[in-house]
């Protein structure tokens, strides 16, 4: 099963040789929707490489306000996971699942050993980089610039790319806790974006119409 969902993507980006190394190390596992998978203050060994699903990766502060960094989606992994795995730190972020998912873990300890054997993997960790630095930038960006209807709506239309699903199933409370804001002032301007024809409100559902 491993072998055969692994090459349903991985086959365009990795050897042959690497991926029969990731069967062999590799521990796969079903994440259930809202299944906590990292949390701050974990000591994390392991290298999740995304199968399928969405994992939402947050921060959270001294407070417990929590914002919403970026989502890892099928063919992903986290590069934060990277830094703590190898000097034995403790997770800075927390890693929620968003729907059911399917991961594979792979042991630090081959990252740096794929990092020198193989080509597409080291092309793959820079790749990655290079994403999840865009998509942090990409937040700051957002809360620095943005206005709170204007993230809203980009929150909405991200997430509708991210779970490949026009419907959210969410509540207001949940979004105002990504966007770290209140939920008055999120079933607010949901219901101006309504009113503009850019999502239509039901019951713990969100549609998206415009994106």
């Amino acid at each position: 099963m491993i072998q055969e969902k692994l090459k349903e993507y991985f086959s365009v980006v990795f050897e042959e040789d690497l991926i029969q190394e990731i069967i062999e190390v590799g521990t796969y596992k079903k994440v259930k929707e809202n299944e906590l998978l990292l949390d701050l203050g974990d000591k994390f060994d392991k290298i999740p490489l995304m199968l399928n699903g969405a994992i939402k990766i947050s921060r959270e502060d001294d407070n417990g306000d929590e914002i919403v960094l970026y989502f890892l989606e099928r063919g992903d992994t986290c590069t934060i996971t990277f830094g703590s795995g190898l000097t034995s730190s403790k997770s800075k972020v927390r890693g929620v699942a968003e729907k059911d998912s399917e991961v594979v873990f792979i042991p630090i300890h081959k990252l740096e050993e794929w990092l020198v054997k193989y080509k597409s993997w080291r092309n793959f960790v820079i790749d990655s980089y290079n994403i999840r630095l865009s998509e942090m930038l990409e937040a700051i960006d957002t809360l620095a610039f943005m206005k709170m209807d204007q993230r809203l709506y980009k929150y909405l239309t991200d997430k509708v790319k991210i779970m490949r699903d026009s419907t959210l199933n969410t509540t207001h409370q949940k979004i105002a806790q990504d966007l770290n804001t209140s939920r008055v002032v999120v079933s607010r301007l949901l219901k101006q974006l309504e009113n503009e024809g850019k999502i239509k409100l039901h019951r713990n559902k969100i549609e998206v119409l415009e994106f």
